[in-house]
This record gives structure tokens, C-alpha cells and sequence, in this order.
């Protein structure tokens, strides 16, 4: 079990917990760090922040995760040690946000058309006050008999090129990295082996202003950790990593599953005082 984890999603987005339940359950676990990045959304970082007052040894580093896009596909982008004030962040966010329940009511309907008869409503009762993302309309799918498991629902569905897949508004990988470094954060890119090529998507963010990539990640082999430390020290850049949780499958990786070494946090975090001294955590 490691002592930090940085890529943690809540009910704000597609998690099962609520931010004030992640850090409790963190802290339950002994971790000192946590990266609350939920999808296109900063709404859960304040009452995150609140609630870890209970737990002194334990400390949130704001953060987010972007969805963007490219011809063959999904790239996200993590932002960490933002500015969540940030107006040009927050304005951009709400325009995914809604982008992101007209595909989910899209879906829906295209879900329809291929007999998988779904409630709209019950959708909305399992997203609570979160976003409605495609996690949601596979729980209602799962509760239905449709398919066995989220992933199930992906595969057959929801994933790109899926028949019930609807496209959303989107940015750049490029573009995402400016935005969170213009919020003052620290751009990082995520998962980076469910994509081809990330040596070249590496390089080409590596000169918008990407300072990290992902290595210590959910379910990665040794062989592949290795590849990423190599890539990271080939191009000076951060190696961080998370388990990437989102409470809805039982085999997932838990909070702090990740084997993310304590000093990759460590740096991470100077760097964030090499651009904001002020900095306090």
C-alpha cells in the first residue's frame, strides 16, 4: 500500500464516494497524500479540502483531470496543484460539463434503438447531483441484466466506435496543458499506455508545457513501469501515478493500490514551489 495516490475520482464526477468519504477512507489507510482529479470538474476539491481538516496527516493537492481528443481517440491530461478559482478554468469545465450530459442523454437514446431500454431518470438518480458520465448509463445498464460488468458496457456500448457512443465537445491534448498551466498548475499526462505512440504525444505536450507523465498506474506491469521511468528520465520529466479509483467494480485497485513512491510525490511537490513559493499544502 502506498502512501500517496493521485488520481482519485469522486461523486463529483464517476466515483462512488464523496470527496469528505475518499478522505476518509484515505486517511483510514495511512496515506499522507491524495489528488482528488475528478473528469472536468473541480466542484469536489473545497469539500475535500474540508473535510481532511479532521485528519492533520493527510494532505489534498488540488487537481483535475481533462478529457481530450484526438482522431484515434481519448487522451487526458491531469492538472495538479491548481488554482480551482481560476475563471477562463472554471468557464471551460462548465462547457464540458454540459457537453457531457447531452452525449450522456444521446446515449440513452441510441441505447434505445438497440433494445437496451434504459430510464433516463434512473440514470439521473445513480449520477446523484454529480456530472452524468458513461459510468452512470452502465451502472443503469448493469442493473438491468444488460451486461455483467461496467467494463462489459464499455466494450459493447459506450466506448469509442461502440454503437451507443455519441461524441462530445472536446479540446486538444495541447489545449489542456495550456489551460491548467495558465490556472498554475502542473500539466501531467495521464495513463499514457492507452494510446499509440506516447514517446510522440510525450514529446509534443513536453513543448506546451507538459512537466510529467503517469508511470505508477493502476494495473501496469513492472516491464511497463520500467518503459515509463525511461521515457520520463529521457525527456526530464515527473513520474507520478494513482490508482485512478473509482469505487464501481470490486476488483479495481483501491485507494493507495498504486505502488507510487513516496519522493515522486516529493518532487512533484517542489516543483509546484518552484512556480509558487507561497505555496502551502
Amino acid at each position: 500500500m502506498s502512501r500517496a495516490d493521485l488520481h482519485i475520482h469522486s461523486t463529483v464526477s464517476d466515483g462512488r464516494l464523496t470527496p469528505a468519504e475518499i478522505v476518509r477512507e484515505a486517511a483510514e489507510r495511512g496515506l499522507t497524500f491524495i489528488a482528488l482529479a475528478d473528469h472536468d470538474s473541480v466542484n469536489g476539491i473545497a469539500p475535500a479540502q474540508a473535510a481532511a481538516q479532521a485528519f492533520p496527516g493527510l494532505k489534498i493537492i488540488p487537481s483535475v483531470e481533462i478529457s481530450t481528443d484526438i482522431p484515434q481517440g481519448e487522451i487526458h491530461v491531469l492538472g495538479y496543484f491548481i488554482d480551482y478559482t481560476n475563471a477562463e478554468l472554471e468557464a471551460t469545465l462548465v462547457r464540458f460539463r454540459n457537453s457531457r450530459l447531452r452525449r450522456a442523454q444521446g446515449m440513452v437514446a441510441k441505447l434505445d434503438n438497440l433494445g437496451v431500454h434504459i430510464n433516463w431518470q434512473r440514470v439521473q438518480q445513480i449520477a446523484g447531483g454529480s456530472t452524468i458520465g458513461r459510468p452512470h448509463i452502465a451502472q443503469a445498464m448493469l442493473e438491468k441484466g444488460y451486461i455483467g460488468s461496467i467494463k462489459q458496457a464499455f466494450a459493447e456500448y459506450l466506448g469509442r466506435n461502440r454503437p451507443a457512443y455519441v461524441e462530445r465537445e472536446k479540446m486538444t491534448p495541447a489545449e489542456a496543458v495550456e489551460l491548467i498551466a495558465k490556472a498554475q498548475g502542473l500539466p501531467v499526462l495521464a495513463h499514457p499506455l492507452t494510446f499509440d505512440d506516447p514517446e510522440a504525444m510525450t514529446v509534443e505536450l513536453k513543448a506546451a508545457g507538459l512537466v510529467g507523465i503517469e508511470v505508477y498506474y493502476d494495473g501496469y506491469t513492472a516491464e511497463e513501469i520500467n518503459r515509463l521511468v525511461g521515457l520520463a528520465d529521457k525527456h526530464n520529466l515527473l513520474a507520478t501515478g494513482g490508482s485512478d479509483y473509482n469505487g464501481l467494480e470490486p476488483t479495481e485497485t483501491a485507494i493507495g493500490g498504486a505502488d507510487l513512491p513516496l519522493e515522486s510525490v516529493e518532487r512533484l511537490i517542489a516543483r509546484a514551489k518552484q512556480r509558487n513559493p507561497n505555496l502551502k499544502l
